[in-house]
């Protein structure tokens, strides 16, 4: 069949104008996904701390469900009942710290935030003595010699009123009161919702795993969830393999710490090893925070358990980072250090304290996402289908 000459230039305007419209389809496209993705990283930056929290529970979620398999591997139970002995056991561990250990806890607690401050004071009196600028250790906060430079605020008479004070005096200083209290309430308020929430995250996850992870599946599209299911397992997988050797390492550090402490006659021994079994959870920067504190508490005893706990110190950190880590977790994350100090800098500055405690799994699940890129091969199209 021929064409006529009158169609033939009909035909390629046709196909001129399916190009164009092709091409302005996927500016379009184009265009709207840069407009999603941006709303999603501006999402993400203003409700990073409440992201970072439920990140939280759904990791306390995921160290339940590997204690409930290996649980599994020696009782066979339900994993309802299975989880309610992980959960008994963790609350009975507990309850029984605080029963035998609280009012040693709350001592040596106070006996070390006196020593630490008296310590700082000492260091601080010590940089001064040496032409040293210390404001660093003002942390934002008014300190007696920078009033003294100003003149102090005349008294108010109490002749006038009988040595009572006045009006506007009482509502200043019933103001202020009030203030404080509220802010003190609205903080002990927060940090109880938080531990709420996420105990409650945890426990909803780790009781119903299938259920969250078929909804993950759900929302991918039909063709891509084969890829999306090997993602999200070994995505579990690395996470449950890691807690379970970040627990280890964290009860070993602690116990290391606090029995080397006590055979050296720090007082606080006790308070100290909790503390750096708890910051073991941070790798680096954990270990440093923990050193420096055990070093101030060490220094009112005088230089020689000074400097023995500080070899304690090097020696536990030594355990943990050549020994204890490295055999625990070959098979869960490898991860240089350089690269993960990095990002728990980038992480703890963009986003506190949250940032820096969640750096090491979030680079995990990155690594994990970027490894399977980079090793899937799509099934074929035959199979695809």
């Amino acid at each position: 069949m021929t064409i006529s000459r009158d169609e033939r230039p009909r035909t390629r305007n046709d196909q001129a104008w399916d190009q164009a419209w092709n091409q302005a389809w996927a500016i379009s496209v184009g265009g709207i996904g840069v407009v999603l993705f941006t709303a999603l990283l501006a999402f993400t930056w203003h409700f990073a701390a409440t992201l970072l929290l439920i990140f939280t529970g759904m990791l306390l979620g995921v160290g339940l469900n590997a204690l409930t398999h290996a649980l599994g591997r020696r009782v066979h139970l339900p994993h309802t009942v299975r989880l309610a002995i992980v959960c008994l056991v963790l609350a009975v561990l507990l309850a029984g710290v605080a029963y035998l250990g609280g009012a040693t806890i709350a001592e040596q607690a106070s006996l070390l935030s006196k020593t630490i401050k008296s310590q700082i004071g000492n260091v601080r009196s010590f940089l001064e003595s040496h032409g040293i600028d210390t404001s660093v250790f003002d942390l934002g906060n008014a300190t007696p010699a920078a009033s003294t430079d100003e003149a102090p605020a005349p008294a108010p008479s109490p002749s006038a009123h009988g040595g009572l004070p006045g009006a506007g005096a009482l509502a200043s200083s019933g103001g202020a009161i009030v203030s404080q209290t509220f802010k003190l309430l609205f903080g002990a308020i927060s940090a109880v919702g938080n531990i709420f929430i996420v105990l409650f995250l945890g426990l909803a996850f780790a009781a119903q795993p299938a259920v969250y992870h078929d909804g993950l599946l759900f929302l991918a599209p039909a063709k891509h969830r084969t890829r999306v299911t090997l993602i999200i397992d070994r995505i579990g997988e690395t996470l449950e393999r890691w807690l379970i050797a970040q627990i280890v390492v964290m009860i070993a550090v602690g116990v290391v710490t606090w029995i080397g402490l006590a055979i050296i006659g720090i007082p606080g021994s006790f308070i100290l090893g909790i503390q750096a079994g708890l910051l073991a959870f941070i790798p680096t920067v954990g270990a440093i925070i923990a050193g420096v504190v055990v070093v101030l508490a060490s220094l009112a005893s005088g230089w020689i358990p000074a400097l023995s706990a500080f070899l304690l110190f090097m020696v536990v950190h030594a355990m943990e980072s050549y020994v204890l880590t490295p055999l625990l977790q070959r098979q869960a994350l490898d991860i240089p250090p350089a690269t993960l100090f990095a990002f728990q800098i980038l992480l703890g500055v963009v986003f506190g304290i949250w940032g820096l405690a969640l750096a090491l799994p979030l680079v995990a699940i990155a690594k994990v996402m970027i490894d399977h890129f980079k090793t899937y091969e799509a099934p074929p199209l035959a199979e695809a289908a």
